[in-house]
């Protein structure tokens, strides 16, 4: 076999792990990000401010490397992991505890108090932190799969089943749904078509880098997993369909009943997969000999399987509506984290349901199940992010000034209007966040992605990845996650957002 057989053989034919494994690997940066924002609210009370080189090793050392480890050399050890951060993180609130500077009274009262705190931000921080941990995920997970390193349960997998990295796509569609124009609110009633032609223009970028990535890889003979997408078919041109066929869709029922298209949608295309000669078509092409003549032959997976994340966006969509509602006070966060924690674990029992009664998890053909796993998953890491900002928003209660970049500001004040609150966070607080790399990986996500992916490349053809030895990979990975994590910082402390569409 050739170096390029041997790699398409070594990232193919795998049958993945549970859902469970792939939900405590989730959980565990959400856990992480709690530990980061205990760490610099204690680290600023004892020394008064840190440098970007500081900020930055803290970010990096708190949230990539424990990522890098839990997908390679720690990946048997997950729980294990969340025992260690959780007892790190209740340390570090301790002494935060101790050292608190807001007035001395019972916890019950402070409590009370603290539930009727407004919340001020100009994002809602866990969307942030999704994105960022889906982004991050990914740029690991495309290189260390190419390692011996990384356990092949994690890797994508071939027909049905739950790998890892079948999350990656998926999760990127949902955080991305999260913020769509559609949902924040950058239209009006009479403006939706002109929106619409702004969406149709904005898939430039994607088309230009999806047709570039095809003609890179098949000029100089790169690794393909062909039942991935196809022969020609891409990530970046999933991305152009999902775009295009949500922006109409949005068009024509309202924002707010977007969780019905989406079962719509999901409900008729496994219907289809089931009594149709649609699945055989993606499975085995339309002469049932595995062919790969013509363009519908060639990309069936990739073509066929977009329905699949049409219905994934709109749950997204859903989601994002219902993150941006207004609400005033911690309760009304500690309510709104409840209600999508209650609504992931009803997903997961009605995964366990239709995997029994109606078919498995099928990331090559975005079936129901795969659907429901993405979402509730989704869900899950969510809620974990924002019962986290709670405990961090806590934590600086406890602190006056203390300062957490990507994390709600504490508003100390009954004051509702919005010129009155802004003038009431501190100067100290609007000049910190710009030192943080979540802050920096969400400003430019699409970079990011196609940094790794060009890295990747170049790793892959510089190195014989199939014969590293365990510290030599670990010591490439963390390099690759160091060198991309710094450029985009770089880019990020210079006031720079790479978008020219």
């Amino acid at each position: 076999m050739s170096q390029k057989q041997m790699k398409e053989a070594f990232v193919s034919d795998h049958n993945g792990t549970s859902v469970l494994e792939v939900t405590q690997g989730l959980c565990l940066p959400a856990l992480c990000i709690v530990c980061r924002g205990l760490l610099i609210i204690l680290s600023q009370h004892l020394c008064s401010s840190h440098t970007w080189r500081t900020r930055f090793f803290i970010d990096f050392v708190s949230l990539i490397i424990p990522l890098v480890a839990t997908l390679t050399i720690l990946s048997s050890f997950v729980l294990l992991e969340h025992l260690a951060v959780i007892i790190c993180g209740a340390g570090l609130f301790y002494q935060i505890y101790c050292r608190r500077t807001c007035a001395r009274m019972p916890v019950q009262k402070m409590l009370e108090k603290f539930l009727k705190i407004s919340l001020e931000s100009e994002y809602i921080p866990a969307i942030s932190c999704f994105r960022v941990i889906n982004s991050a995920f990914t740029a690991i997970a495309i290189l260390a799969v190419d390692f011996p390193l990384f356990p092949r349960r994690f890797a994508k997998t071939e027909l049905y089943g739950t790998g890892a990295m079948d999350f990656g796509v998926g999760g990127f569609i949902f955080g991305t749904a999260m913020v769509c124009p559609e949902v924040r609110k950058k239209y009006t009633e009479e403006s939706r078509f002109y929106y619409l032609t702004k969406s149709l223009y904005s898939v430039w970028p994607l088309v230009f880098l999806g047709i570039g990535r095809l003609v890179i890889i098949k000029a100089i003979g790169y690794q393909e997993h062909l039942t991935e997408y196809g022969v020609h078919w891409n990530f970046f041109f999933t991305l152009i369909v999902v775009k295009l066929i949500t922006s109409l869709l949005l068009i024509i029922f309202p924002l707010n009943k977007s969780w019905i298209v989406a079962i719509s949608i999901i409900v008729l295309y496994q219907l289809a997969l089931d009594f149709t000669p649609l699945k055989r078509l993606i499975l085995y092409g339309t002469d049932g000999s595995g062919t790969r003549v013509g363009l519908l032959n060639a990309n069936r997976e990739g073509i066929i399987s977009t329905l699949g994340y049409v219905a994934i966006h709109m749950a997204g969509v859903q989601t994002g509506s219902y993150m941006l509602k207004k609400r005033s006070h911690v309760k009304d966060w500690i309510k709104g984290a409840h209600c999508i924690l209650l609504t992931a674990i009803s997903l997961f029992i009605s995964l366990y349901i239709v995997q029994v009664n109606v078919e498995v998890v099928s990331r090559r053909m975005a079936n129901l199940a795969f659907c429901i796993w993405i979402v509730a998953s989704s869900l899950i890491l969510l809620s974990s992010l924002l019962l986290g900002d709670i405990i961090l928003s806590f934590a600086k209660f406890l602190i006056k000034e203390a300062v957490v970049p990507c994390s709600w500001k504490l508003i100390h004040s009954s004051v509702t209007n919005k010129k009155h609150l802004e003038s009431l966070v501190s100067e100290a607080e609007r000049k910190e966040p710009s030192l943080c790399l979540i802050t920096a990986m969400n400003r430019n996500q699409l970079i990011f992605f196609l940094l790794s992916n060009i890295t990747t490349g170049l790793i892959n053809l510089l190195i014989d990845t199939l014969h590293s030895s365990t510290l030599w990979a670990l010591f490439v990975l963390n390099l690759y996650m160091f060198t991309n994590c710094l450029i985009i910082y770089v880019l990020h402390l210079q006031d720079k957002t790479i978008k020219f569409w």
